[in-house]
């Protein structure tokens, strides 16, 4: 009687080293490795101690959530353009030198893309996630934007932050699917992010310029109001 031949049994998965650097830089490796791989909804501390080799009890002395976990690679990467920042560019106008900030910081996210479309679809379905984003962006654009020498202080600042964050996270869902190696597609999509936000920018300063004038005439207005009755 012939032998059945024996079905080749499929070689074990090796797990994968955990990764090197302090603990805090594992967790956040651990957790840009696992978005890879799935939503961030679905990734839990345990995930994150087995893939990073730590224990829960490190895990939790570093961070507090998942998301404190992203705020601490959001800052890194703030970190990592500041630090790249050159004199270079200080004659050029304030559009091409945020263009070079922001491309920088594409650069600087680009080992890092399978986790940043994951992350996208995330926040596409959780608007608790979106909003929770969102906050973090503005926070880091208002790096970027100090770094491209635009004002960023006080209520103007935070406007121009919050849709300079908008604008970059259109030009994001542009570079999660550009496979060109020169970026082309990336490149002519945040240029006209930019040339928009130049507009609305340029909007937002005849605004302010208008408002302290309108916001004079009121308070003479209302102090006119006030010494009428006195003066009857």
């Amino acid at each position: 009687m012939a032998r059945k031949p024996q079905r080749s049994r499929p070689a074990p998965r090796r797990a994968l080293p955990p990764p090197s650097g302090t603990d805090r830089e594992k967790i956040i490796v651990a957790l840009l490795a696992l978005l890879a791989e799935k939503r961030f909804e679905d990734i839990g501390f345990g995930d994150i101690a087995a893939r990073s080799g730590l224990t829960l009890a490190t895990c939790r002395a570093e961070f507090g959530s998942t998301l404190a976990v992203f705020a601490a690679h959001m800052k890194e990467l703030d970190r990592k353009v500041l630090a790249s920042a050159s004199g270079d560019m200080a004659e050029e106008p304030p559009r091409e030198r945020l263009f070079d900030v922001l491309m920088r910081r594409i650069e600087a996210m680009a080992p890092h893309r399978e986790a940043v479309r994951s992350v996208m679809k995330s926040a596409q379905c959780n608007p608790g996630l979106a909003f929770a984003l969102n906050a973090l962006a503005v926070r880091s654009q208002t790096w970027m934007l100090t770094a491209a020498d635009i004002d960023a202080a006080g209520p103007r600042g935070i406007i121009r932050a919050q849709g300079l964050a908008m604008l970059f996270a259109s030009v994001l869902r542009t570079w999660v699917d550009d496979e060109d190696e020169g970026l082309a597609r990336t490149l002519a999509a945040l240029d006209r992010a930019l040339a928009r936000g130049q507009r609305w920018s340029g909007m937002l300063d005849d605004l302010c310029r208008f408002t302290p004038g309108r916001c004079v005439r009121r308070r003479r207005h209302r102090r006119n109001e006030e010494e009428e009755p006195a003066a009857a």
